[in-house]
């Protein structure tokens, strides 16, 4: 998942490089629609951020649908060695997650700091 994070975030990270390329310089003024590419961008970054985010949300949900299964498991008596060491990478994937969902906020708010 942090891979495919990495690759979506790509517009983020080109954010002033897109701008640049998409701004005209006075030579090309006449050229391009600078308002209609601006909006394009604008658009493209807010479908990025909206499925990040989505794809984030979804992934904290399934595993912590997953670590409500292994402690009831846990709960249950089944206390093998297997079990918790599933939970505890279970519970790590999770933290992880959840920790992506606050570098979303943070990258979020660098592109449209550059943006404005």
């Amino acid at each position: 998942i942090q891979e495919l994070l990495r690759v979506m975030r790509t517009i983020d990270d080109r954010i002033v490089h897109e701008l640049n390329t998409t701004i005209p310089t006075a030579s090309f003024v006449g050229k391009v629609d600078a308002g209609q590419t601006c909006k394009e961008l604008y658009e493209s970054l807010m479908d990025a951020h909206t499925n990040r985010e989505r794809i984030i949300k979804n992934c904290i949900s399934q595993t912590s649908a997953v670590v409500k299964t292994l402690k009831e498991e846990r709960e249950k008596g089944q206390e093998d060695g297997a079990l918790l060491k599933q939970l505890r990478k279970e519970q790590t994937k999770l933290k992880l997650m959840q920790s992506e969902l606050n570098v979303e906020e943070v990258v979020n708010d660098r592109s449209w700091k550059v943006l404005s």
